[in-house]
């Protein structure tokens, strides 16, 4: 054994193991553990080995759940939760209370439990993730309390499926279930088959608290397990996992009225500038990058460092690595423990391989691995292309990539180089020029000289190929709460567009002026590429002809949407001026408008154009008062939640209403600052394209609005597929809604889909359309000493 003086001389660490004779002795006296359903275990029939990565020890045996298990477990939720859901507000809160109580109480059982299950440090378990867990139950807690004064109106989902992945099991646990609970929900949860003991040993903490049966139902297994629970009858899918899974599970509850949140993958930027506190920031890419042995969805996993400082930051972050130490997860003094198992480390190998045959230079610690278990030494690639595999692909392990940039300018446009958009990480003594960069950032969640901090008051949640939806904070409950249903309304019958002459019967009057609408894209009139239009009918008659749009109208259109992108950076006062303008300009016309509504035989004209202008003025007076808020969450930060426009949107409307509906959809979207490609009702497109002179004579810049005009069903399919549209709405019958999800999977764009409504009444505009036109960056930044 070395001596004082030694020690003090070399500072090595000494080992330092946590006990886990306790959590041990638990295990060996389940052994095999069954479902958790309607308040009790199963007996298990088929099992798996659960193990400890670092050691390869089999922890556990686990049951293989399947579709009757499944089914089993959603009947017992089904069947509890009117009575949860009839429960005060004050009731589910103290269940809630109680669980964050036991789970404080089993803290370091916890914490070791999932060390051994998961092969993160247990100083990350025990420091972190454990009492976040608690604290998220705390939180939802407090939701349960105040959701009637905080939600009016809303109510519980139902039965939700949740599928939580391996790097946080424990953590994403809670933050499923936390807020379901406390919205009057009940749940069937699925753990990643890696890692299911944390959330067994949370159903035995239900089980203590005497949780009502059926309100928590876990159900362990694999991939199968989990799409069982995605086909089930439940009313909310909740994933965390990655992208390529999400794309199906999008794809497997297209069209069925399934509420739907996605926590996807990442490529996050972890952005220094020059004037950054380089040793704060080589400490910020220890927890942006090596945390969690870099499993982490929003790990900072793409360094971006200003040129003039990029040498001297790299000498810094290489001698910071090789002092990190990879070992025994329980061991405190471990940095990097194991990563979760055989066919993760292999990924990271392979991915770190390509990397380097494609010119990537890795720069690795000089780390010692223990000769068993699945340990990968953490590292960073420098040297590395755009379209090096690494630079594009997640490779979810302790490797970073390192590139430099010049410009701020470069460093946004770096950042954003990538199919996803869950987090970043901005480094600057200069708030101003941070604070410039986090608005500029594609990305749900940004953190400004600091990362990979969480809390249950702030939403979690990403842009683009990372999903959609939010977890934590006040916009995490409301995924989990529903509002009332508007009541259906019938639709005209889908009329077939003929491009061929429609005889008519010879006109007793004067010879009526030839009215051929044409599209609307960026600002000016374009004729079909099609080179064909259709006669629009009203009582029997031709009334004017429309342009049959296509594939490359669309394509023509959204590119002038996205030319349009000064629209989303005005202020909401600015946008308020102009469509307070398009309103005094429709009401100037609402003689003609009402005219042309009654002579296309519309019911009650003259009320759906006044209600047309009032709409107008509705969303002219928020586009400026549609706020963010700031989030309690941890001292000496603000969190700011900043609601922020999708970019380009697609809205196929409704063919009742053609004036009303159009604007009732088109009016909330571009009040938030998006840009729009419409497509008009096609049984009566021309209520939208009479708008044409009321756009252009009230300001609206080129671009914001774009109408094509055609087959409804054949067009969304097109704005559903295309990769440039953020954001889909769509108004109609069940089999348009089911397409509209299904291709939306490609870019994985947020949609809403819906039947037609009376959209004259309350249920035609509301806060509902600005919260759907609109997605929730949360920004950290440092507030006080």
């Amino acid at each position: 054994m070395p001596t004082v003086t030694e020690i003090l001389e070399t500072m090595d660490y000494g080992p330092s193991p946590e006990a886990s004779g306790e959590v041990m002795a638990w295990l060996k006296a389940r052994g095999t553990f069954g479902h958790y359903i309607d308040g009790a275990f199963t007996k298990a029939a088929k099992t798996f080995a659960t193990a400890n990565p670092a050691t390869g020890e089999v922890l556990a045996e686990v049951a293989q759940g399947s579709a009757a298990d499944i089914a089993a477990a959603v009947k017992a939720a089904r069947a509890a939760q009117p009575g949860w859901a009839k429960l005060a507000g004050h009731e589910r809160a103290k269940w809630l209370y109680a669980l964050a109580r036991h789970v404080q109480k089993r803290e370091r059982f916890l914490a070791v439990l999932e060390t051994l299950d998961n092969g993160k440090p247990i100083r990350e378990a025990r420091d972190i993730d454990v009492p976040l867990v608690a604290r998220h139950f705390y939180h939802h807690a407090g939701w349960a309390e105040m959701l009637e004064d905080e939600f009016p109106g809303a109510g519980p989902v139902g039965v939700c499926g949740q599928i939580i992945p391996w790097n946080f099991p424990l953590l994403m646990l809670s933050w499923k279930i936390a807020p379901a609970l406390a919205a009057g929900n009940t749940v069937v949860l699925k753990p990643a088959e890696q890692t299911p003991l944390t959330a067994l040993a949370f159903a035995e903490i239900c089980a203590e608290v005497g949780l009502p049966k059926g309100v928590v139902n876990i159900v362990t297994g694999d991939g199968e397990t989990g799409a069982a629970l995605v086909a089930a009858e439940v009313d909310k899918i909740a994933f965390t996992g990655s992208t390529e899974v999400g794309r199906a599970i999008r794809k497997a509850t297209a069209g069925r009225d399934v509420k739907l949140t996605l926590e996807l993958g990442g490529k996050s930027p972890f952005v220094v500038f020059a004037d950054a506190d380089l040793d704060a920031a080589v400490e910020g890419v220890v927890d942006a990058t090596w945390f969690n042995q870099g499993q982490v969805c929003c790990a900072g996993s793409r360094i971006l460092v200003q040129e003039s400082v990029a040498a001297t930051f790299q000498n810094r972050l290489a001698a910071r690595l090789a002092k990190l130490r990879t070992g025994d997860p329980l061991d405190k003094s471990t940095d990097v423990g194991a990563i979760v198992d055989a066919t993760q480390l292999q990924r990271i190998r392979d991915l770190v391989a390509q990397g380097e045959a494609q010119g990537a230079v890795l720069h690795q610690a000089p780390a010692q691995l223990p000769p068993l278990g699945c340990f990968f030494a953490p590292g960073f690639l420098t040297n590395v292309a755009p379209a090096n595999i690494v630079s594009e692909v997640e490779i979810f392990g302790p490797v970073a990539t390192l590139t430099t940039f010049r410009t701020p300018d470069e460093a946004v446009e770096l950042a954003n180089n990538t199919r996803y958009g869950l987090a970043a990480s901005i480094w600057s003594e200069n708030i101003n020029l941070a604070l410039d960069v986090a608005s500029k950032v594609k990305a749900g969640v940004v953190w400004v000289n600091s990362t990979n901090i969480f809390d249950a008051g702030a939403g979690f949640g990403g842009y683009r190929e990372s999903g959609f939806g939010r977890e934590g904070g006040r916009e995490g409950m409301r995924a989990y709460l529903s509002h009332p249903a508007t009541k259906a309304k019938p639709e005209a019958e889908a009329v077939r567009l003929d491009a061929a002459p429609v005889p008519g019967a010879p006109s007793k009057g004067p010879a009526p002026i030839d009215r051929t609408a044409k599209m609307y894209i960026g600002g000016a009139q374009k004729r079909p590429d099609s080179g064909y239009s259709y006669a629009v009918m009203a009582k029997g008659r031709e009334i004017g002809l429309a342009g049959l749009g296509n594939r490359k109208d669309i394509r023509n259109a959204v590119e002038a949407a996205h030319k349009a992108g000064g629209w989303g950076k005005a202020t909401g006062h600015n946008r308020a001026q102009v469509l307070y303008y398009l309103a005094e300009n429709l009401s100037a016309r609402e003689a003609e408008f009402t005219r042309r509504l009654h002579d296309a035989g519309i019911p009650k004209p003259a009320d759906e154009v006044a209600t047309a202008i009032r709409r107008a003025f509705y969303y002219a007076a928020q586009a400026d008062k549609f706020e963010g808020a700031v989030h309690a969450t941890k001292s000496a930060h603000v969190t700011l939640a900043m609601p922020e426009p999708f970019g380009v949107m697609g809205v196929a409307c409704p063919d009742a209403a053609p004036l009303l509906g159009f604007l009732s959809l088109v009016l909330p979207a571009i009040a938030m600052g998006n840009r729009v490609v419409a497509i008009p009702a096609p049984s009566m497109p021309l209520a939208a394209t009479d708008l044409y002179q009321v756009f252009d004579t009230s300001d609206l810049p080129a671009g914001v609005v774009n109408i094509v005009t055609g087959a409804k069903d054949e067009l969304a399919n097109v704005l559903a597929q295309h990769d440039d549209v953020a954001a889909m709405w769509y108004c109609g019958g069940p089999e348009g809604r089911r397409m509209v999800e299904g291709e939306s999977t490609g870019n994985l764009k947020s949609t809403w889909c819906f039947a037609n409504h009376d959209w004259k009444g309350t249920d035609g505009q509301g806060r509902e359309f600005l919260l759907r036109a609109t997605q929730v960056k949360n920004i950290w930044v440092p507030y006080g000493e």
